[in-house]
């Protein structure tokens, strides 16, 4: 019950993950752009950060009481090629979330803040990376679902 459990946080978790980033994707647009923009934008990426701490707690609890077990993630060059992609996914994320965090700050200060076009067009580029590396972490699932990986 523990194992089922904890694959339904963790597709839930990973699936509202998925949902924050096309979210502020959408966002980080200069014709979408407002004051208003700019606060949804820091609570979406407040979101963000929870679920990433949130996935990363379930999937590790997964490795260590899931069915599979332990050896059977530890020991498959799949998950880590998973953890890798996360990684990624995370390094990232610095960045947009460091100018959301500033622009959360400048809109404090000005209240008709909107931050600058290529300031947005720059941070859209690096959250559509963060998107399409987001997408390998669901397809190393996969393939891990089927057995491939150890013995590799």
């Amino acid at each position: 019950m523990t194992d089922l459990i904890l694959a339904i946080v963790h597709h839930l978790t990973v699936f509202g993950i998925a949902a924050v980033l096309a979210a502020e994707l959408a966002l980080l647009r200069p014709a979408a752009m407002s004051p208003h923009t700019v606060r949804l934008l820091g609570r979406f990426d407040a979101v963000y950060g929870m679920l990433a701490l949130a996935i990363l707690a379930i999937g590790f609890g997964r490795v260590f009481h899931g069915a599979k077990g332990a050896d059977f993630y530890l020991h498959n060059p799949v998950f880590w090629i998973k953890v890798g992609a996360f990684a990624v996914v995370g390094l990232l994320s610095i960045k947009p979330t460091l100018r959301m965090m500033a622009w959360q700050k400048s809109l404090k200060a000005d209240a008709a803040f909107t931050p600058p076009a290529d300031e947005l067009k720059a941070l859209r580029r690096r959250k559509l990376a963060e998107v399409h590396v987001f997408g390998l972490i669901p397809v190393a699932a996969a393939v891990m679902a089927r057995g491939i990986g150890p013995g590799w």
